[in-house]
């Protein structure tokens, strides 16, 4: 599974893009959400911190959503417009 990074989350894991293989329990984006934080203080930190905003193979989706492993997430702040 592919999971990007956007804005103020990039900058503070430190990475843009991670290839990752969560446990087959990990079913949706909440889960999957849950699972990333443990996997570093900054992915904790910043993944904790906001509101956050989630697309699934480049389509909005909600933390109910379901996740696979060919699945490319991407996590990003709220959008606002202006």
């Amino acid at each position: 599974m592919k999971i990007v990074y956007f804005a103020a989350l990039r900058r503070e894991i430190g990475v843009g893009e991670e290839d990752v293989s969560p446990p087959p329990d990990i079913s949706t984006v909440a889960q999957l959400l849950d699972w990333l934080k443990g996997r570093s203080p900054a992915h904790a930190k910043a993944l904790s911190a906001r509101r956050l905003m989630a697309a699934i193979n480049q389509d909005y989706a909600g933390l109910g959503a379901a996740v696979s492993a060919d699945d490319e997430v991407a996590f990003f702040p709220p959008v606002t417009g202006g």
